[in-house]
Formats: structure tokens, sequence, C-alpha cells
């Protein structure tokens, strides 16, 4: 293959203007990656026995995110209930006002253990909690239940006879 002088100084002029436009988008990609936010931290887990010693030690408070239903059926002693989600005829509904609730009653440095029935519910709230900037958050590994089957102090609600 013979190449003409015209040919080879266009081939030439090229390799700057080529050069010249990977660099920019190598920037730009570079750029577009900086101002990406960062992955959300991860929800740090509890197991119940961890979560009962940073209760009783008074530096950390219980969020019961179960819904009130299952909140008067039992619960661990001076949690306060903000049901994440709902269960209606529909099926589940998520709480549109769970972090202003929560909000209203602790501080975004405050420490909290968070517990639901399962332990699933409380890790989506942790979720949300983190991302809306609460910064000291746990989740109780198993939740309500476990605590109930490793034996630890309860409340439970009184029959209505008994009232």
């Amino acid at each position: 293959m013979t190449m003409r002088f015209g040919q080879k100084k266009k081939r030439m002029t090229m390799r700057p203007a080529i050069l010249l436009t990977i660099c920019t988008l190598s920037v730009l990609l570079l750029v577009a990656r900086g101002s990406e936010k960062p992955s959300p931290a991860p929800v740090v887990a509890v197991g119940v026995a961890a979560a009962s010693d940073l209760i009783r030690s008074g530096g950390h408070r219980y969020l019961d995110v179960r819904t009130e239903e299952e909140f008067r059926n039992g619960h661990v002693e001076d949690s306060l209930n903000v049901p994440y989600l709902f269960f209606t005829s529909q099926g589940t509904e998520k709480n549109t006002q769970f972090i202003a609730q929560v909000a209203a009653d602790f501080d975004k440095e405050d420490n909290i253990v968070v517990g639901c029935k399962s332990g699933v519910r409380s890790e989506l709230a942790c979720a949300d909690l983190m991302a809306a900037g609460f910064r000291n958050v746990k989740n109780i590994e198993g939740g309500y239940t476990a605590w109930v089957e490793n034996g630890l102090a309860v409340k439970k609600s009184q029959a209505r006879d008994e009232l």
C-alpha cells in the first residue's frame, strides 16, 4: 500500500485531534466520577445481647419500627415505636413520615438501636435513617423475635380482663 504525501500529512494532523479528544473525555470521566455520591455506609448490625448491653449502659435508645399492633403485643422496656411500614388491605405501605417522626424524638447524633420483628424492616429503616443523616444507628440482628428467644426483658401488654 503506497501512501501519497497528502494522505500522510492528513493522518499526522488527525493524531493530535484524536489525542485531544481522548484526553478531554478522560478528564470529563474523572470529573463525573468525582461528583458521584459516595456509596452509602453499610448498616451496622449487633446481636441482641450486645444491643441489650448498649441500652442498659444508658448510651443507646431502642427504636421499635414494628406496627403499633405488634408493639402493643409486647416490646422492649422504654422503647419508642415509630412504624416503618404499615400493613393495609392493599399490602405493605412505607410510612412516608418515618424520618420526620424519628427526628421528633431523636437527634442525628443520638445512639439508636433499631429493631423490628426479625431484623429486615429495621435494616431498611437504618439505611433510610443513615441516608437522612443519622450517624449512630445499629440494626438488631433477629429483631424482637431473637430478643424474646434469648430471654431478654420485655414489656407485655395486659389482657383486657386484667385491667
